[in-house]
Parts: C-alpha cells; sequence; structure tokens
C-alpha cells in the first residue's frame, strides 16, 4: 500500500475546462474535436450530458470520445460516418487509428438529383467586379505573365534558358514575368493512347491560359509529341498569339536560346501594352485545394472556403473542385445536390474508375490519409473526404470534367484528377482557373504560376508560425472569434483583390516556378 501524500508522484489536476474546449460539428456525434491540447484527467463541462473526463492526452485537432463507442459500432463526424469502432471506446478516450477503422460503411451511391437546383442559388442585388486582362477570346486573366512551354523533356533547359534572362527591369511594366513551363514527357510512349491525350490537352490549356499574355512553344523536332499537331487543335484566336520554335531546326541549343530570347522580347513588348479593366466577378475561375490537412481543416478552412465559393457563385463565377480519390466516402453530399441525373452519373463513373484503377495497381482508395494528416487528427478516407467536400460550400454542382478539361459552366463544377495537389492543380490551371485558393493545416506552401495561389492557414498557430507563406487565417473560427460566415466574406474579398493584382506571398517570395506537374498516364516505352 502507498504511503504517498495526496498529489505525491502524480501529475497536478489541470483543473476544469470549459464545454468549448471541445468542438461538437453535429448533434448526432459520438466524438468531437479537441479545440487544444487536453491534458489527460481534464474535466470538461458540457451543456448537454455529464462532465467529461479526459483519459489521457490528446493532441490538438485530434478527436475524443463524448460516450462509450460499442466494438463495431459507428463513429460518427459531421453527423456521417468516418469508420468503426476497432475496439470498445469509453467516454474521454483518445479516438484515432489505434481504435478506429475504415470499414465498409459509405453509404450507397445514388445518383440523387437537387431538387430545383437552379433555386438554391440566391441572386446579388449588387454584381461584385475585379481588375483583370480581358483576352482575345473574351476569357479574363488576373495576371499578364508571358509563357515558354516545352513540348517535351528534351526541350526542358532550353525553355529555362529562355526565360531565366528575363528578370524585373529586363520586361516592360506590366508584364508579371516570363514562366517556363517545363515536365518530364513528350516522348518514349505511345503515338496514341491516354498518355498523349492527356498531355496534350494540358498543354493546349496553358498555352491558351487567360494569365499567359503570349507563348513560346518549344519542342527538341523529333518527339512524339509534335507542335504541330498541337498548335493545329488550339482557336484561331490563340494560336495568333504563340510563337514557335525547334531546336533541331534552330541549329543546337545556343542558336534555339537566342531566337527564342528574341521571340520573347518582341512578344514581351505586345505583353505590355495589356491594361487591367474592371470585369464582373462572373469571370473569374478558382481552383479548389487542399494539401497538408490536419483535423481543423473541415472545421475551419474548407468550410470558410465553401463560404465564399457561394458567394462566387451568387455573383456568376465558377469554382473548381477536384481531387477525385479525397471525396471518396462523401460523393453523396454532391450528388445530392447535382443540377441534373446526368452530372450525378459522371461524377460516379469517374470514382468507379479510380476504384478500378488503384485496384490495378494493388491500391486501395481508403487507404488515402497521408502521415501529416493522421499527425494531424485525420484518421480514415471518409473523414478526410467529408472535410474535403466542404471547399465545394453548399451551391449546386452543375457540370463534371475530366482533367485538364477545359471549363463550359459557371458555378460549381468538379474536375476529374488526382488528390496529390501539384498534379490536381495543373489540371485546375489547363481547364482555365486563374486562381487558386489552397487551404492547409500542415503548411503546404504550394506556389504556382501563371496562376496566383492563396494559402488558407486552418488554425491561428499556423498562421503565426508561417506568416510568410500563409495568406489567410481560417483560424478564428477554431478560436471562437469569427463565424463561417464571416470568415468566408473576408476570403471572398481577399480573392477579389488578388484577382485584381495583389500579390500573394507565394508570388512575393518569387515561387512557382516548378509545379507545372501533368498527370502521366499510359506506358512510358
Amino acid at each position: 500500500m502507498s504511503t504517498e501524500s495526496p498529489g505525491e508522484g502524480a501529475a497536478a489536476d489541470p483543473g476544469p475546462l470549459p464545454a468549448s474546449a471541445l468542438i461538437v460539428l453535429h448533434p448526432d456525434d459520438n466524438i468531437a474535436v479537441a479545440r487544444f491540447a487536453l491534458p489527460a484527467g481534464a474535466r470538461i463541462a458540457r451543456s448537454h450530458g455529464p462532465t467529461l473526463q479526459v483519459l489521457a492526452p490528446i493532441e490538438a485537432g485530434h478527436k475524443v470520445a463524448l460516450r462509450a463507442i460499442g466494438r463495431g459500432e459507428l463513429v460518427l463526424k459531421y453527423g456521417q460516418p468516418i469508420g468503426l469502432a476497432s475496439a470498445p471506446i469509453e467516454p474521454g478516450a483518445h479516438v484515432h487509428g489505434h481504435n478506429l477503422e475504415m470499414a465498409e460503411v459509405m453509404p450507397p451511391r445514388a445518383a440523387a438529383q437537387a431538387a430545383d437546383a437552379a433555386a438554391a442559388v440566391m441572386p446579388v442585388d449588387s454584381a461584385a467586379t475585379f481588375e483583370g486582362y480581358r483576352r482575345a477570346d473574351g476569357r479574363v486573366g488576373t495576371r499578364n505573365y508571358i509563357g515558354v512551354i516545352a513540348s517535351v523533356n528534351c526541350s526542358a533547359t532550353v525553355c529555362k534558358a529562355i526565360a531565366q534572362v528575363f528578370q524585373g527591369p529586363a520586361l516592360p511594366a506590366g508584364v508579371d514575368g516570363v514562366v517556363a513551363i517545363t515536365h518530364g514527357s513528350g516522348c518514349g510512349m505511345s503515338a496514341e493512347g491516354d498518355g498523349l491525350v492527356l498531355l496534350q490537352r494540358t498543354l493546349r490549356g496553358y498555352a491558351a491560359h487567360p494569365n499567359f499574355a503570349a507563348v513560346l512553344l518549344v519542342g527538341l523536332g523529333c518527339e512524339v509529341n509534335q507542335i504541330e499537331p498541337l498548335v493545329q487543335a488550339l482557336p484561331a484566336a490563340t494560336r495568333e498569339r504563340l510563337r514557335l520554335l525547334t531546336i533541331q531546326e534552330a541549329g543546337g541549343t545556343r542558336e534555339a536560346v537566342e531566337q527564342g530570347q528574341a521571340l520573347v522580347r518582341e512578344l514581351a513588348e505586345q505583353a505590355g501594352l495589356a491594361r487591367r479593366s474592371t470585369v464582373p466577378m462572373s469571370a473569374l475561375v478558382v481552383g479548389l485545394q487542399c494539401g497538408g490537412s490536419d483535423g481543423y481543416s473541415g472545421i475551419s478552412a474548407n468550410p470558410a472556403l465553401g463560404a465564399a465559393v457561394d458567394l462566387l457563385v451568387r455573383h456568376g463565377g465558377t469554382a473548381l473542385l477536384s481531387e477525385t480519390p479525397e471525396i471518396h466516402g462523401a460523393e453523396h453530399l454532391l450528388t445530392a445536390r447535382a443540377a441534373s441525373p446526368e452530372v450525378a452519373r459522371r461524377l460516379l463513373d469517374r470514382l468507379q474508375w479510380w476504384e478500378q484503377y488503384a485496384a490495378r495497381h494493388g491500391a486501395r482508395l481508403d487507404n488515402n490519409p497521408s502521415p501529416g494528416n493522421k499527425a494531424g487528427g485525420i484518421t480514415t478516407i471518409l473523414e478526410k473526404s467529408l472535410g474535403a467536400v466542404a471547399k465545394g460550400g453548399g451551391s449546386p454542382l452543375n457540370d463534371v470534367i475530366e482533367y485538364a478539361e477545359p471549363v463550359r459552366a459557371r458555378g460549381l463544377v468538379f474536375m476529374d484528377t488526382p488528390g496529390y495537389d501539384p498534379v490536381s492543380a495543373t489540371g485546375q490551371v489547363a481547364g482555365g482557373a486563374t486562381l487558386i485558393c489552397f487551404t492547409t493545416g500542415r503548411g503546404s506552401t504550394y506556389g504556382c504560376k501563371p496562376t496566383p495561389s492563396l494559402k488558407l492557414a486552418t488554425t491561428t498557430a499556423l498562421f503565426e508560425r508561417m506568416r510568410l507563406d500563409m495568406d489567410f487565417n481560417a483560424g478564428g473560427i477554431v478560436d471562437g472569434t469569427q463565424t463561417v460566415a464571416e470568415a468566408g466574406q473576408a476570403l471572398f474579398e481577399l480573392m477579389r483583390e488578388t484577382a485584381s493584382g495583389r500579390r500573394t506571398l507565394s508570388e512575393e517570395h518569387g515561387l512557382g516556378d516548378n509545379e507545372f506537374v501533368p498527370w502521366q498516364l499510359g506506358a512510358v516505352m
């Protein structure tokens, strides 16, 4: 029998904590999210139910059981299943990979049609505007770059050598820069099939992008991805602002670099004549991304972005939701508000393709959360997907398009892409995204050219720790100082300012030259 006096050899009683220490997202949830780190033994007063005692230390953003959960019972977050209890879970216990497992608990894939989807979008009294660059094809850019695009990896070094001399004073006022768009493909591939089709669609999307005033296409000369067929499929208005160069016809690398630089100087003079003008927000296309997600992503930054998207849609603008493997298990939330059964069916078809694709490579979509996601409090793909879908707000889903396809509808559109952020964002930019909004809980620093990328922090702690990388703090939602609607309104205004020329932090630091990563399909031969 111990003779220690009370308190000896034990941690001091941390004292009672307010109910606000826990974030309960839905009345049906049997778990809550820790607003901040909870020490073992902490007692939390609850407005409904008995006081909860924390059984073990729980990190910020991680889950704690609100009541006893039996083995095999559904664990609910956002009012939706995120998995099954793999062991009995006591009230106050940490809920994570040691006692929560992914299982076949996803809702059935019924291609439901939203009831009167058009009525879900409330019109605005006064349409918002931004200052953008009107292009000859009618689209509007948010930046005024010149692109030097490689048709094949063999011309990548020449593209970079052409672009690197155009810095600062070497460019006319009003030209944001010269960007080398290079990649690791373009040859050693079949002249027919998905691989070449996908690469060409992506390159055409960049060549026609409204954030490029003009583009120089550079090839080697003997590659599978020939420049002429690439250009012929582009509209006449786009071809007028293109210049073509092949290294073999130029006489070699040095000659190609000299000729390329001369062509870019001519293009820069023309680009310098472009001026911003007032345009409606309906001309803005925003790509939605999340990376380095944590337990707060689906609570703060993603819902805040969703609220901003709903505002954008009300003003007639377009938002691209993507990362198909990361809506796995939450697709019913999108099909339920699809504008038509056909739109819903196309989304389900893409998910089915991904399941088959993963199976062919010995993988499963339910094994998606990364080590960083798990360290931040996310346990299963269902939990991750439910939070990721929140980026799309509550607007009707008006269209589903394939990777790098041009956007053809306004409002909320889904583009089929991998979950890997650079590949996904590359497809969105190729499709016409003129602004990227990127939510992060762990601290992703994704920059992007020619499309500016806003980084949205899930917590105030992350925002303060990475002040030189994070453009927006959604942590006020977690802190309780800001509502989702208030954060969404503030983010909408930041999107408007950025589209009008306000530089993102990644632009301030010169980031974004190496993030062109097209999705590669097919055999490398």
